[in-house]
């Protein structure tokens, strides 16, 4: 055990040794154990923990939390989008094609850490998007990509934070924030309920916009590779080869959410399955509206009465 103390004990003295010393004190940034071990017990609770704890026990409805919740999360991407911009982005001093980190205390390089930061804490406050499905006991939108998605990026965002907290790989949250106030407007007004359904038209260009997301992020992060820039090659590799997995887990996701059940579609359509089609393309089955498949895409954050939604996915 001492062992594996002094080893732990050097590990830190290395990253703090080599690691941005402006971050170097802040919460949670001396050590990625503690960030490791938060990952660690997510995955715990909403694999394990959380599931046995409701087994017995009735969905707990949370609409007005959801509402707070979702709003909160539109205004919190809302701010650390505008202050990644203003910061480099927006400002005409950040370069697309390389722009090597500003480690000075300059105003806007100290103001673009403080903003990587928050977009680092940013990742634990969407920890709850899971939990609220295991309390409403939607325990079928807790897949793979969801859990992978939420477990691998604090600790993937702790890394920029402490050694890279500005420049090029800022423009990853820089669109990653982007999106989320889109994602997150879209829940919020499903949490209204099914009144909103009606609104909720363009949930499929949710998927797409997060996978142009990806592809914006590997030619930004690759390009590096072929030109000469002032910044460590190894977050290009990380950065995009992140943004390469997550691509085509969502690609995934997509095929089977929208293409495969357009296909299904088509061959009931052919079969003389569809009955009483309105003019708008949806039709009645048990007395709730039904388009492509899916019914009232509102259910995925009010009670039971509806049936399931297809599964919730994010990048954040």
């Amino acid at each position: 055990m001492a062992v594996i103390l002094k080893y732990v004990d050097d590990f830190n003295t290395l990253m703090n040794k080599t690691g941005d010393p402006r971050t170097s004190d802040w919460f949670l940034m001396s050590s990625p154990f503690y960030t490791l071990g938060i990952c660690l017990s997510y995955v715990y609770i909403v694999k394990v923990l959380g599931p046995k704890f409701m087994e017995n026990r009735k969905p707990f409805q949370l609409k007005y939390v959801l509402i707070a919740y979702n709003l909160f999360q539109v205004i919190f991407s809302a701010w650390i989008f505008y202050e990644i911009g203003m910061s480099g982005w927006l400002t005409g001093r950040y370069s697309l094609r390389c722009q090597p980190v500003d480690y000075s205390n300059h105003p806007n390089s100290i103001r673009m850490t403080h903003a990587s930061w928050w977009y680092y804490f940013s990742k634990f406050t969407e920890f709850m998007d899971t939990i609220f499905f295991i309390l409403r006991k939607k325990f079928s939108h807790v897949t793979t990509l969801h859990v992978i998605h939420h477990g691998i990026m604090p600790m993937s965002v702790w890394f920029g934070v402490k050694f890279t907290p500005g420049g090029h790989s800022t423009f990853f949250g820089f669109l990653n924030t982007f999106v989320h106030i889109v994602m997150y407007f879209y829940y919020l007004l499903a949490a209204f309920g099914p009144q909103m359904q009606k609104y909720l038209w363009w949930k499929k260009y949710l998927t797409t916009l997060q996978m142009v997301q990806f592809v914006l992020i590997m030619v930004h992060a690759f390009q590096l590779l072929f030109i000469d820039c002032n910044y460590p090659r190894a977050f290009v590799w990380f950065i995009g080869m992140h943004a390469v997995m997550f691509f085509f887990l969502f690609k995934d996701f997509y095929n089977q959410a929208y293409n495969r059940r357009e296909k299904k579609k088509a061959a009931a359509a052919t079969n003389g399955h569809i009955k009483h089609e309105d003019q708008n393309g949806y039709s009645k089955q048990n007395g709730h509206a039904k388009q492509n498949g899916v019914r009232d895409a509102a259910d995925y954050y009010t009670n039971a009465q509806f049936s399931e939604l297809n599964h919730r996915t994010k990048v954040e």
